[in-house]
């Protein structure tokens, strides 16, 4: 079908709530899904992000050196960037190390001279970042998680073409 857009949905630094508010979704999922085509997305076996996707979901803020190369990578390949709740939107909780600093923060998760491991695990940036700091964004989704009707409501728009209006629906928290 030629009307079908492409979705993707991405989890950076957050605890995947948003992702389970998509799935509470429930029926209305199967009924949207004909509009679209699910095209990467951690609920999914899809390893390298596409050359364009048409809306892309971000959940979770940007707290590390991967964090911010796939959200420029995914930036530079989608037409509709969301950032799909609080993390995404104000950093959250995970800024909330940006009082301290991640060397603070490491030595408190290995204390007693224990090393962080230096393979594996992704390097911390300085300050977490909401992802509108570091790429534009072009809808907004508050909500720690958006509710599943929040949710329905912007891919229900975004997917017939129209920037959802959030007003009096979405709200933090």
């Amino acid at each position: 079908m030629s009307d079908t857009k492409t979705l993707a949905t991405v989890w950076l630094d957050g605890c995947s709530g948003c992702h389970m508010s998509l799935l509470d979704m429930d029926e209305r999922l199967i009924e949207l899904s004909s509009q679209f085509t699910l095209v990467y997305s951690p609920l999914v076996d899809q390893k390298v992000f596409p050359e364009h996707v048409d809306v892309t979901l971000v959940e979770g803020a940007v707290a590390s050196e991967d964090d911010l190369k796939k959200v420029r990578k995914i930036r530079d390949h989608t037409g509709v960037l969301v950032s799909l709740g609080d993390c995404a939107l104000t950093g959250n909780v995970s800024a909330m190390r940006n009082r301290f600093g991640p060397e603070p923060v490491l030595l408190r998760v290995y204390p007693d001279g224990q090393k962080a491991p230096s393979t594996g695990v992704p390097a911390l940036l300085d300050r977490v970042r909401p992802v509108h700091e570091v790429v534009p964004v072009d809808v907004f989704v508050p909500g720690c998680p958006p509710s599943a009707d929040t949710i329905y409501q912007v891919l229900t728009e975004l997917l017939a073409g129209r920037v959802p209006t959030l007003e009096g629906v979405a709200h933090f928290g």
